[in-house]
């Protein structure tokens, strides 16, 4: 074996033992290997290594997928991205790398409901947990309700702390937020915390000019704006509701005469 493959082989197999927490044996095993001249033995070694990283990585994705609460199938896979602009369907790659979550930024995804908005949050969940970091998938209603609870309880600092182990959390349909004051003040607390130190993905149906009918007090509105669009990307969905759509095709099927007799109501006898 070259020397230049030895080394090569020895920084691979010291990088793996060190990703595995064995610093002892990320120290020891290649050197006693090479001294006592079992260097032959290194892509064998190597090869048992990086099984063993792999596993481990199939099973902490597992975990933080079960805990994610992500809708199942809700993936890139089966996002119809043909109905989609490009521009958007490039935003959306690049944000599935998932580097914006390692800077605490956010992603804010406006839209009509029924254009795809709540399955490109789900799917941008499934891409980042497979990187490695923690998401939770929620409904804003939902949360809010539990965040409520806790006060209730006196526990939302305990609560708020918990969330904080979420490295994204994705607030699907904040638009449908009662508006109640306690519930602003405990979503506005949510969004404070989280400022500048983890990631926030937020689906809505309302844009910006709107936001006053959920923290209803202008200076609230415009301060958890400010705090969102910081450091975000913004992704607009104007695009035709899939749901019409395909309710449209699905009548048409099941009536196939349907597009042949509106036009013939629409034609003009003289």
């Amino acid at each position: 074996m070259k020397p230049e493959d030895t080394q090569h082989l020895l920084d691979r197999m010291k990088r793996l033992l060190i990703d595995l927490k064995l610093r002892t044996a990320a120290c020891e095993l290649g050197p006693r290997l090479l001294k006592t001249g079992c260097d032959e033995a290194f892509p064998l070694v190597l090869d048992i290594l990086e099984m063993e990283a792999k596993e481990r990585d199939d099973r902490r994705s597992e975990r933080l997928r079960r805990a994610s609460h992500l809708p199942t199938g809700k993936t890139f896979e089966t996002l119809d991205q043909a109905r989609l602009p490009r521009p958007l369907v490039q935003k959306l790659e690049n944000l599935s790398a998932g580097g914006w979550v390692e800077e605490a930024a956010n992603v804010l995804v406006f839209g009509l409901p029924g254009v795809g908005k709540s399955h490109a949050a789900s799917a941008l969940g499934h891409s980042i947990v497979e990187r490695g970091y923690s998401v939770l998938f929620t409904p804003t209603f939902r949360l809010v309700q539990e965040l409520l609870a806790a006060k209730r309880d006196l526990a939302l600092p305990r609560a708020l702390r918990k969330l904080d182990l979420f490295d994204l959390l994705i607030l699907d349909d904040i638009g449908y937020v009662q508006q109640a004051p306690e519930e602003v003040e405990v979503l506005f607390t949510l969004m404070a915390e989280r400022y500048e130190r983890r990631s926030i993905l937020i689906t809505s149906n309302l844009v910006f000019s709107d936001w006053d009918r959920i923290f209803k007090n202008p200076m609230t509105t415009a301060a958890a704006i400010d705090r969102l669009v910081h450091h975000s990307t913004i992704l607009e969905f104007n695009v035709p509701s899939f749901r019409t759509a395909s309710a449209r095709k699905k009548s048409d099927r099941q009536d196939p005469g349907r597009e042949s007799r509106s036009a013939d109501d629409t034609e003009v006898h003289p």
